[in-house]
């Protein structure tokens, strides 16, 4: 960031009085501009006893699986954003249940949330950003082509509590 949105003068990178890291702040008007981590909410989809899973179109990642999520959007819940996004790639209209993991990928500015979600019926079909969205059972997720590492451990660890028949909160560091 070069220019200040808000007076166009010089921005300089510095910690302001007050903080404790380096901002970018507007050299007049001292404007404060925070950049903090992105949202992505996200959810997994259950019909009967298998999970819904879409095929990237889009980079990064494109062509490997994925659970349905993207970016929260401004003015939605968490909630909402995986609903939004569970319905914008797999054209999918489950049930949200409670939050079951909460990921943090602090190399990339990210918080990852992943909440549980009933399929009361069958019916998807891939989204703009889905090549392709299927059912699986476990021992057909086709796990060296995962797309992402908070998706992995977030299957896993559903799978596990489910075997046990305890679905908990799960919180990962990435």
């Amino acid at each position: 960031m070069k220019y200040c949105s808000h007076c166009s003068a010089v921005v300089r990178f510095v910690i302001p009085l007050g903080d404790n890291r380096p901002r970018h702040v507007c050299g007049s008007c001292e404007f404060i501009f925070y950049e903090n981590p992105r949202i992505i909410a996200g959810c997994i989809p259950v019909f009967e006893d298998k999970i819904l899973l879409c095929k990237r179109a889009i980079e990064p990642r494109l062509g490997y699986w994925t659970l349905p999520a993207g970016f929260m959007e401004n003015g939605e819940s968490t909630e909402q954003a995986a609903l939004r996004e569970t319905y914008e790639e797999a054209y999918a209209k489950p049930i949200l249940g409670p939050l079951f993991s909460v990921c943090n990928v602090p190399r990339m500015n990210q918080v990852h949330l992943f909440y549980l979600a009933q399929m009361t019926v069958a019916e998807y079909g891939s989204g703009p950003e889905s090549l392709a969205v299927e059912l699986y059972d476990e021992a057909e997720i086709p796990w060296d082509d995962i797309a992402f590492g908070t998706v992995t451990q977030t299957l896993k660890r559903f799978l596990e509590d489910r075997k046990q028949g305890n679905l908990q909160l799960h919180h990962l560091d990435f």
